[in-house]
């Protein structure tokens, strides 16, 4: 036992001096750029804890209704089950791998029957072996370290992917939420501007019929009020199609969804998003793309590990006989055995395994720092469709209170013969249209104040 001790020690020693580099440790990246969201007015003053990302969902959504929908989604959805079991099987793979330091015990019991002649007679023999074989691979040059570490960036990976599939699903149902809230509005407006074109419409009637009024302008009167109609029935076929894809994400079968009326939402006049290194800690994408260079580095590390030796022990203790007598409790059997193995020429296949392995980790290294760019812009953008809702909320306002005035002057001289039904139409259809055009813009700009919460790391908690 003590030369087998002997012959380990200086091995290692002869040895340790060329491998201290598969030992590193990987360091994450933490450089962001300070103008990563680009130049844009809505950025207030940057300060660390002032971004609206460190909101949870729950307080970023105060609608009950909506809080419960997105609970139920997260919940019931397949996509954030899947992404549960790939965090188990991360965790399965990195439990398994720090067995590794362990040696490996088997156990391989024999038996066998033989037979001699012996005075014209056979004579059965019986042998037998009971050992219990010990392999102890000594993790000398980090090999089993750097597997270590990388399952560990593995499982955080998984981790990451499982926050950025809730951190989609709390986007994509809020926005559709928003969406049925904007449908249902619409719709308010078409149905209440069916009541008043009726109206209109039996007011020319009456025009036509006491000879004050031409047919075609009926005939006009009522393909807009038709035309109305129409658009009651596809803002009715919207929303249920919104309701079943909001029914896909609960898994569940096609059926109404609860909202909240749509009400006097505001887009806010000024927008905090942090400091721009919060990205790193906030969204789950620039953590993956982190994690998988991290896997990528210690693939690198077990690419240069190979080129060392591999240092192991072998042992056999058990019973056994071999006499050909039944012995109780047998013969004990026990021996030990270290060897070393050392790489002298593999084909050529370490060095390439190794240059494989470091254009790979270059490659991903771009991609985490076009990953890091894409965050930028995308909080750029959002933060764009905010100011641009924004000022065109207040165009649209003014647009509606002057044409609502113009209709209602209109229709009033109508009424007493003083304009013509062409009048009355065209403020009627601007009316309309402005009306729906605001409603779409709020939408708009809800739904770009959801995508920059998102942008900025919000909706993983």
């Amino acid at each position: 036992m003590k030369r087998i001790i002997i012959f380990i020690v200086v091995s290692v020693l002869c040895l340790s001096f060329t491998g201290c580099g598969i030992y590193n440790k990987y360091t994450s990246q933490t450089n962001v750029s300070s103008d990563i969201y680009g130049t844009t007015e809505d950025v207030t003053a940057a300060q660390a804890d002032s971004s609206i990302a460190k909101l949870s969902w729950r307080e970023f959504f105060t609608d009950p209704l909506l809080q419960q929908l997105i609970d139920s989604v997260l919940a019931r959805n397949t996509d954030v089950k899947s992404a549960r079991i790939a965090v188990e099987q991360a965790q399965i793979s990195l439990r398994a791998t720090k067995l590794g330091y362990l040696p490996s015990l088997t156990l391989a019991p024999s038996v066998g029957v033989n037979s001699y002649l012996n005075q014209g007679s056979l004579v059965p023999t019986v042998t037998y072996s009971l050992p219990l074989q010990i392999d102890w691979n000594l993790d000398i040059f980090a090999v089993n370290t750097n597997q270590k570490r990388k399952a560990q960036a593995v499982l955080k990976q998984a981790e990451a992917r499982e926050q950025l599939v809730k951190a989609n699903l709390v986007s994509a149902v809020a926005q559709q939420y928003c969406m049925l809230q904007l449908l249902d509005r619409q719709l308010e407006i078409l149905l209440f501007t069916d009541s008043l074109w009726n109206a209109s419409l039996e007011t020319q009637r009456a025009l036509w019929e006491n000879g004050k009024a031409y047919s075609t302008a009926v005939n006009q009167m009522e393909s807009s009020y038709l035309n109305v109609k129409t658009q009651i029935v596809d803002m009715k076929r919207s929303i249920r199609s919104v309701e079943n894809a909001i029914c896909q994400l609960l898994a569940v079968a096609p059926q109404h969804v609860e909202r909240s009326r749509w009400n006097s939402f505001e887009l806010p006049q000024r927008l905090s998003t942090g400091v721009p290194a919060q990205l790193l800690e906030n969204r789950p994408d620039i953590q993956i793309a982190d994690y998988v260079l991290e896997e990528a580095f210690y693939n690198t590390q077990a690419a240069r590990a190979a080129f060392y030796p591999k240092i192991s022990l072998q042992g056999v203790l058990g019973w056994g006989n071999n006499s050909g007598i039944i012995a109780n409790p047998g013969t004990l059997l026990m021996n030990a055995l270290a060897s070393l193995v050392q790489p002298v020429f593999a084909l050529g296949k370490l060095k390439a395994n190794l240059k494989i392995s470091k254009l790979s980790q270059e490659d991903i290294t771009q991609q985490y720092v076009q990953t890091v760019i894409n965050a930028g812009n995308q909080v750029n953008e959002a933060l764009a469709d905010c100011q641009a809702a924004r000022e065109k909320d207040v165009y649209y306002k003014r647009q509606i209170q002057v044409l609502q005035d113009a209709y209602d002057g209109t229709h009033e001289l109508m009424d007493n013969g003083r304009a013509s039904y062409l009048e009355v139409l065209s403020a009627q259809e601007g009316l309309l249209g402005a009306q729906l055009s605001e409603a779409t813009n709020l939408y708009n700009g809800s739904r770009a104040l959801i995508a920059l919460y998102i942008a900025l790391g919000g909706g993983a908690k």
